[in-house]
């Protein structure tokens, strides 16, 4: 059976790589796993929040694979380098498998390392239950097509104006690209009190949101990240734990 996929994705700043390392989590011990954790992001740091050291990224394995740093050997195509490569720097833990996207290392963009991804996700579909891809903040890597054939989008905003905006953007997109999004949320991260402000609910129904819940501000969440604890090791009493896990609870995820 294939895989069922996630991703992940929003404005910086609003906990979206926090609130993937918690979705990371509630899959391999709810659901049972296993789960491939891609993070997508160039600002790579979801193996922080997991807890686990990252070995390498596909950013320089392709740098690598082209010349750049050392180059690869003799007689053996870009696509096996790669596929060997990938391989050495895949992250192995408890219930997850990570793939890091990384920075390239020389000038240009990311859309070859997305490619990449892309073409090694779409091949390891079979392997894994779960596949969960952690976004670069903003808009561009939709039009990179890296959210595309995607089960469950999950668009993150923190409880502002500016944030839902940026979530109703990123919703327009999907239906201007015309991408494979099967079932796509709102989920608003670090909210004061129980409830959005009436005028930020009133945004959310504007840009044509599904709000599938909301996230409180938690303080062990902050006390975790000034410590540099992982923060997929919250305990299940945190505030943020339980509202997400009843948020994914009510989403029906197989």
């Amino acid at each position: 059976m294939s895989a069922f996929t996630i991703a992940v994705a929003g404005k910086g700043g609003t906990g979206k790589t926090t609130l993937t390392g918690l979705v990371i989590r509630y899959l391999k011990t709810r659901r049972k796993g296993p789960v491939l954790a891609v993070d997508a992001d160039a600002n790579s740091n979801l193996n922080e929040v997991l807890g686990v050291d990252c070995t390498g990224t596909i950013g320089h394995i392709r740098e690598e694979a082209l010349g750049t740093a050392g180059g690869r050997p003799h007689g053996m195509s870009l696509d096996e380098y790669l596929d060997l490569r990938i391989e050495q720097v895949m992250v192995e833990a408890d219930g997850f498998d990570l793939l890091v996207m990384g920075r390239p290392e020389g000038p240009g963009c990311y859309c070859a390392a997305n490619n990449v991804i892309r073409k090694y996700t779409d091949h390891l579909l079979d392997s894994y239950p779960y596949i969960v891809t952690d976004n670069e903040a903003g808009l561009e890597h939709l039009s990179r097509r890296t959210t595309q054939d995607t089960d469950l989008l999950l668009i993150i905003s923190d409880p502002s104006a500016r944030g839902i905006l940026t979530a109703g953007r990123v919703n327009g997109i999907v239906d201007e690209l015309g991408l494979n999004v099967k079932k796509r949320v709102l989920i608003v991260n670090r909210v004061i009190g129980d409830a959005l402000p009436a005028e930020l609910t009133e945004t959310v129904v504007r840009e044509g949101l599904a709000l599938a819940g909301t996230v409180p501000a938690d303080e062990l969440v902050t006390q975790y990240d000034l410590a540099g604890r992982p923060l997929a090791q919250l305990p299940e009493d945190s505030k943020a734990i339980k509202a997400l896990y009843g948020i994914l609870d009510g989403l029906n995820i197989p």
